[in-house]
């Protein structure tokens, strides 16, 4: 099984921990890695800046990623992700409040893999959580590179 760290882009600290709780609840192993913004999200997938001596190869299992975020946007890392030979097949999931039909489409013009809407309850939250690692960490095929 791939071990590899499944990477949060939020900046809220409560959503944040909620979301550690969640993949605990749900007993999944892989490392939670949080980053606070989008800037520090693209130094950490590239391995620069602050993360410069991390692994670069080594990528993520999935990305959870916010789309209010400060400093580069959710849109913004989105299109860096896909812009790129090396992150171009990471499984990329909008984590959002935002239910605007805008951000919807944008981001799935931008290649998401998936959008979901952060449930306001803290159970349903964690249920979501709990569905998001079992399907992208269980149950999904990922793509082999090369």
């Amino acid at each position: 099984m791939n071990q590899n760290d499944i990477l949060l882009i939020e900046d809220n600290p409560d959503d944040a921990e909620l979301t550690r709780i969640a993949f605990a609840e749900a007993s999944i192993e892989h490392q939670l890695v949080v980053v606070r913004d989008g800037a520090e999200a693209l130094d950490y997938l590239f391995a620069r800046g602050s993360h410069a001596g991390r692994d670069p190869h080594r990528l993520p299992a999935i990305v959870l990623l916010d789309l209010n975020l400060p400093k580069l946007d959710g849109r913004e890392v989105l299109q860096a992700i896909r812009g790129d030979a090396r992150t171009r097949a990471l499984p990329v999931v909008v984590l959002t409040t935002s239910d605007e039909p805008f951000d919807v489409e944008a981001t799935y013009a931008l290649g998401v893999n998936s959008y979901i809407r952060k449930p306001v309850n803290f159970e349903q939250f964690v249920d979501v959580v709990k569905q998001i690692g079992l399907y992208w960490l269980v149950l999904n095929q990922p793509r082999v590179a090369g």
